[in-house]
């Protein structure tokens, strides 16, 4: 079966040593589509693990490093001819109080979920309006679509990723291309486990009852979390497949009861302020 046969789909994954962009990878090489993997360290370790298939490449990238993007990008060209869905996975937790979380933590909390994510991005988007073609999927967060105690700032980094996604819809749409942002609600995978989830090490003692508590449930709810990454792994599959894939797509029962519940509690905001919101423009408009 050779690379560049019209059926067969070219993936570029992020953060794909282990998580949902392990499960992500295992259900497309199931498919027979190709694959290049991107892991941050051991990089044959991960091809070993999975029998070393000739649809694979693993390739060395930390996303914060833009050269390093582009060059993995590059070598995914080389390698397959094309990029034809490109999922932005890679990234990480922080667990902490908003005012607690150090100016580093949130700086380095952005700069992998965002402007990681957004690197490897203008990184493979030229190939993909070269072709007029492409399907860029961002893992978000139901912390992206709703605000959590504890996960302000992390969250705050998936709210940013659901903005960015809706604008490249948008743009990308004329030129063929579709993006789709992926709310997943909580599933068992290692997201809880130290490997993904940086503490904040600054802890005031006044958000004991309120992020004190997040802290103690974050530790009890580890690989306890209801959502089924396999099956995740083959609704990302399915999208990208689609003649018409959604712009939005909340994944979990959890992260679709969230999403209503805050659009619940905003139209009752407005209903409650509704004079003073449609009272602040011009008299003459």
């Amino acid at each position: 079966m050779g690379f560049n046969m019209t059926n067969q789909k070219v993936w570029f994954i992020t953060g794909a040593a282990r998580g949902i962009g392990l499960e992500i990878l295992k259900a497309v090489l199931e498919t027979g589509d190709n694959v290049v993997a991107t892991v941050r360290k051991s990089a044959d370790s991960l091809a070993d693990q999975l029998g070393n298939p000739e649809n694979l490449q693993v390739v060395l990238l930390d996303i914060t490093d833009e050269q390093q993007a582009v060059s993995a990008a590059n070598q995914a060209i080389e390698k397959f001819g094309k990029i034809d869905v490109l999922v932005n996975n890679a990234g990480y937790g922080l667990l902490s109080a908003v005012e607690e979380a150090t100016a580093d933590e949130v700086r380095n909390n952005f700069e992998t979920n965002v402007f990681g994510l957004l690197n490897v991005t203008r990184a493979v988007l030229p190939h993909m309006r070269h072709k007029r073609s492409g399907h860029i999927i961002n893992i978000s967060s139901v912390g992206g679509l709703s605000g959590y105690i504890g996960w302000g700032v992390y969250g705050s980094t998936k709210f940013a990723v659901e903005g960015l996604t809706e604008a490249l819809a948008l743009e990308l749409a004329p030129l063929g291309i579709h993006a789709t942002v992926v709310a997943p609600g909580f599933f068992r995978t290692e997201f809880l486990d130290t490997s993904s989830l940086t503490r904040s090490g600054n802890i005031i003692p006044d958000y004991e009852e309120t992020v004190g508590e997040i802290r103690k449930i974050a530790t009890q709810a580890n690989k306890k979390q209801p959502g089924d990454p396999v099956k995740l792994a083959k609704a990302i599959v399915q999208v990208a497949n689609a003649e018409k894939p959604p712009v939005h797509l909340p994944l979990g029962k959890d992260s679709l009861q969230r999403y209503r519940e805050k659009t619940a509690n905003f139209e009752k905001d407005i209903e409650a302020w509704h004079d003073v919101i449609t009272g602040t423009d011009h008299d003459d408009v």
